[in-house]
């Protein structure tokens, strides 16, 4: 079995609601956050896969397409590579916010799809969001989950950015 950290994206990975952009609909509008390759990689370099789980209900609602979604995600893997940072793989939710699938968080479908995918023992892994549906996600998957900017009662510990969280993660 294999350790692993499930990231949420937006807010998590890259900036959002920020004054350089509001939301990410194209890639040129994709802006990493301060420390998240570094942060990757020393999870990497500690034996875990990390993987993203993203909704993104803006493709349901006709903001961008599903092939724009593929290059916001391959820009952001390989920018990540080139830094030495490895994401296994990038699981999106496209459906629309009011479909009630069970893909899209606070539901954990895409967790457990990876856990199951990838052979993951839960107990040594851990959920990072920066909002209620993020951590609800990763506790319904059995996760320890850990919120980044924002706070959460929730949340098994809060942290004010991804370097922060996973710093902890690596030190326990």
């Amino acid at each position: 079995m294999h350790k692993a950290v499930f990231l949420d994206r937006d807010g998590v990975i890259n900036e959002v609601k920020t004054k350089r952009v509001k939301f990410v609909n194209q890639p040129e509008q994709f802006y990493f956050l301060d420390g998240v390759a570094e942060s990757i990689k020393k999870l990497n370099d500690h034996g875990y896969e990390v993987f993203v789980v993203t909704n993104q209900g803006g493709v349901g609602l006709k903001y961008m397409s599903e092939r724009t979604l593929e290059e916001i995600h391959d820009y952001m893997v390989s920018a990540l590579e080139e830094k030495g940072a490895m994401i296994t793989e990038v699981k999106a939710c496209t459906h629309r916010p009011d479909e009630g699938c069970d893909c899209r968080k606070p539901e954990a479908g895409m967790i457990k799809d990876l856990v199951k995918k990838y052979d993951i023992d839960i107990e040594q892994s851990y959920m990072i969001g920066d909002r209620e549906p993020d951590i609800k996600a990763g506790l319904s998957a059995g996760l320890k989950s850990l919120m980044v900017v924002g706070r959460s009662t929730l949340a098994y510990k809060n942290f004010r950015n991804l370097k922060e969280a996973v710093e902890w993660i690596l030190d326990n």
